[in-house]
């Protein structure tokens, strides 16, 4: 039985971190260390962690002095696996009991990362959603695709269910800083699936805890959002802060890849400039978005392509629904 290192990220978890850390220690997989980094916490979580450390001594904490955030605390933590395994965890969710039997089990089948799919609860534990894969449209790229190109544009893979090995680490660190769109959930798998075979989990072994103060949970931030141009600029700001990384950090990818971050980032950087029509470069606009489902693809080609005819199918849309 090899053991696994699980990385736990606390800051200001006090209201349900003593569940999650109790649906780690009651595992039907006992060889494991849970390996957990604080970030600075001003309420009661170092307390409750404190308490643990006493009852179970696979527990081993850091504490932070100045608070990081929460990509560079599991950075900090990666840097901290001794194991040949290792997992993510959040601090608010709740682990099924198997998870980490049947995680570690199909990693060893040949995989060089392995995640699974998450029951959507809300702070109560209630289900909202059996599966997060369904919620969010993620089930063909999973089960038809899942692999480097199926990621290249848009994660689908949640940080908190994923295993992997310690051999990947040095290739992964350092997680890029120039932006805060991609993190460590995405970037490791990005970088994995072009080294080895990604596998999946296709059953829930997670509840995915919702409630208000979480960092990254299942909304996405265009929902908040009013205008058209207001949702163009965010799909604009976020291409290329993505692209930016992957060139900044171009040694870490192959050279096809390499060629095709460059063709990528200038294309975004000309739809920064297109203010009504843009008919320049749709064959790689479609090469890039030809794993997303055709809703989703055709409404980026219009917000992003043709803002001029989206802006008023925006409207009337927008009057339609009484807004």
């Amino acid at each position: 039985m090899e053991k696994v290192d699980i990385l736990l990220a606390t800051y200001n978890g006090e209201k349900y971190l003593q569940e999650q850390i109790e649906s780690i220690l009651n595992q039907t997989y006992t060889n494991f260390r849970l390996l957990i980094s604080d970030d600075g916490s001003t309420d009661r979580t170092l307390d409750i962690v404190d308490e643990y450390v006493k009852k179970d001594d696979r527990i081993v904490t850091f504490k932070q002095k100045n608070n990081m955030g929460v990509v560079r605390n599991f950075e900090f933590l990666m840097q901290k696996v001794t194991s040949k395994y290792f997992m993510f965890s959040d601090q608010d969710d709740i682990w099924k009991k198997d998870k980490i039997e049947k995680s570690v089990k199909k990693i060893e089948e040949g995989f060089g990362l392995v995640y699974s799919d998450l029951e959507v609860v809300d702070n109560n534990l209630e289900v909202m959603y059996k599966s997060y894969w369904a919620l969010k449209g993620f089930d063909k790229k999973v089960r038809k695709y899942n692999n480097f190109e199926s990621l290249y544009l848009n994660n689908y893979i949640t940080g908190c269910t994923i295993i992997s090995k310690k051999e990947y680490i040095e290739k992964v660190l350092p997680i890029p800083k120039s932006t805060g769109y991609i993190l460590h959930d995405y970037w490791l798998p990005i970088i994995v699936s072009q080294k080895a075979k990604l596998g999946y989990i296709d059953e829930p072994l997670i509840k995915y805890r919702q409630h208000k103060n979480n960092k990254i949970g299942s909304q996405k931030k265009s929902d908040s959002l009013r205008s058209l141009d207001e949702i163009r600029n965010l799909f604009l700001e976020v291409k290329l802060q993505h692209f930016k990384a992957f060139i900044e950090n171009e040694g870490k990818f192959d050279e096809v890849h390499k060629n095709l971050n460059r063709k990528a980032l200038a294309y975004f950087e000309h739809l920064e400039q297109v203010k009504n029509f843009n008919f320049r470069n749709w064959t790689l606009f479609f090469k890039l978005y030809k794993y997303e489902n055709f809703s989703y693809m055709m409404q980026n080609f219009a917000i992003l392509n043709l803002p001029g005819i989206a802006r008023i199918l925006f409207k009337v849309k927008g009057k339609l629904n009484g807004k």
